[in-house]
């Protein structure tokens, strides 16, 4: 009976991660929409049952039962499949989160995290080039382009931690934030972390890829029904993704201490709230502020942090 329990075990535990998390990405839209609507004053949803709250399960329904479009020209079998292949990676990403459980045994937790955020453009590329559409190429070059820049600065950004904590396990960052949080030691690299996970997932102020002023909503300008919703998911599990880790890298996260969801809460507030209150930036704007503010300041701090590393220990 128990031979196969090391098996069974991860795979009811991933199977409750996926449902849960997809949950919360329910519930984060309807978080979104309500908070959209107060910062615009006006009403977020509140016509579905009491204050709006089984609006997620409607829309989900809804978005679901329409018919599937495509278009003639498309390639049809890759088009179909990219929205699927970027939400599994959206999804596989959360199994790098730090359990006490040994769900999966992560050494190198840090590396699959970037593997997998590395992957993700894959997935958008592959949406905007298939339906052979010239405004959903744009968006997903565009994509492409934003996310590749931005990746170098959020590793180097990374390998800064690594340095302090000496170890690529997500493990480490829980037990050296016990007495301080790291926030409060690099608390520039914490707004440099936060403004380019908005870019890394496509949102305000960085959401060329869904510019709808010029693009009619980028790379997925072609997908409806299922499609969508899946483009959907991927975005807003990521957006929850880069809260979690925000909160477990700077903000000393236990995943056992209720305060942990909190904190997690509260950073994708604040990815909304930048969402609600900041206009589109400009793209060449974009590109500046990665490659001449944020690359040079995450390499000074790389080697100040390699510094503090050597002459202090």
């Amino acid at each position: 009976m128990f031979e196969n329990i090391d098996l069974i075990v991860p795979f009811i535990s991933s199977l409750l991660l996926v449902i849960f998390v997809m949950i919360g990405v329910a519930f984060l839209t309807l978080l979104e929409r309500k908070l959209l609507g107060y910062i615009q004053i006006r009403k977020g949803p509140n016509k579905v049952g009491f204050m709006g709250i089984p609006q997620p399960f409607s829309d989900a329904i809804k978005l679901f039962t329409k018919e599937q479009t495509f278009p003639m020209m498309s390639n049809y079998f890759i088009y179909y499949f990219s929205p699927i292949f970027s939400l599994f990676l959206a999804l596989t990403a959360w199994t790098c989160i730090p359990y006490f459980l040994k769900l999966y045994s992560f050494n190198l937790g840090v590396l699959f995290f970037i593997c997998c955020l590395s992957m993700g453009v894959y997935g958008v590329m592959i949406a905007g080039w298939s339906s052979n559409s010239n405004y959903a190429l744009l968006g997903g070059l565009r994509a492409v382009a934003q996310t590749i820049s931005y990746e170098v600065s959020l590793v180097l950004i990374f390998l800064s931690m690594i340095f302090l904590v000496m170890s690529y396990n997500f493990y480490f960052f829980i037990f050296y934030q016990e007495y301080i949080w790291f926030i409060f030691l690099m608390f520039p690299l914490g707004l440099v972390w936060f403004s380019t996970s908005l870019a890394e997932t496509n949102r305000t102020p960085f959401d060329f890829a869904e510019g709808e002023s010029e693009l009619v909503s980028g790379f997925n300008v072609e997908y409806s029904s299922g499609g969508f919703a899946l483009i959907f998911l991927a975005e807003y599990a990521s957006i929850l993704f880069m809260s979690m880790l925000f909160s477990l890298v700077f903000l000393g996260g236990s995943l056992f201490n209720f305060f942990f969801y909190f904190k997690l809460l509260f950073i994708s507030f604040m990815f909304i709230w930048v969402r609600g209150t900041l206009p589109r930036f400009r793209y060449d704007k974009l590109m500046n502020l990665s490659w001449k503010m944020y690359l040079p300041f995450s390499l000074n701090m790389l080697i100040f942090m390699l510094m503090i590393k050597i002459f202090m220990f």
